[in-house]
């Protein structure tokens, strides 16, 4: 009896990553492709039109690709420049675009920031220590003391998490990825190094 509990629990662990990894995906295709309702019916002999799904998707990612291309290729067009400035002159849209722009910069962009991983003391007494990313070395602008650091702590399972402003002595910098400490933090830990 413990021997087939025993192999119960081993298929959990292969099944259950694999059946929410793709539902997780197939969800996000449908969303993603319903967001232009483009669709191309297929004939099937002796059913119904059954709609082919994709195209919709086909077409975001082929119009993301080309603006990519026209914004590399062409930086001073006069079209992007006129754009982002009328963006970053309207009240309540400049916060929006800015930070979007800013946290796909981030990850994405030539300035990637969640590129420095640290060990932060966040409690000294007892001791706790959290994982986070260095965004900014210098915070004078802000009137704050140049040994301040702003650090950006992530939370396990979700993508969101704080800033914090300490010290540069409660910051230990790691010897790792940005992108294998993200995927350790976001995992809780269960993500080997």
């Amino acid at each position: 009896m413990k021997k087939l509990a025993n192999y119960f629990f081993q298929g959990l662990l292969f099944v259950v990553p694999a059946v929410v990894t793709f539902y997780v995906v197939y969800m996000s295709i449908l969303w993603m492709d319903n967001l232009l309702p483009i669709k191309v019916p297929l004939a099937v002999p002796g059913a119904d039109d059954i709609e082919l799904p994709g195209l919709g998707i086909l077409i975001i990612l082929a119009v993301i690709t080309f603006l990519g291309y026209l914004g590399t290729r062409f930086v001073k067009n006069p079209f992007f420049l006129m754009f982002e400035s009328l963006m970053e002159k309207t009240p309540l849209l400049k916060i929006i675009y800015s930070s979007v722009k800013d946290l796909i910069e981030a990850f994405v962009g030539e300035k990637k920031r969640f590129n420095e991983p640290v060990l932060v003391t966040v409690n000294s007494n007892p001791s706790v220590q959290r994982f986070g990313f260095i965004t900014e070395n210098d915070l004078s602008r802000l009137g704050l003391a140049k040994e301040k650091l702003a650090v950006y702590l992530p939370f396990s399972y979700g993508f969101n998490g704080q800033l914090v402003v300490v010290d540069a002595t409660q910051v230990q910098k790691l010897d790792a990825s940005g992108t294998e400490m993200m995927k350790f933090v976001i995992s809780g830990g269960v993500t080997e190094i």
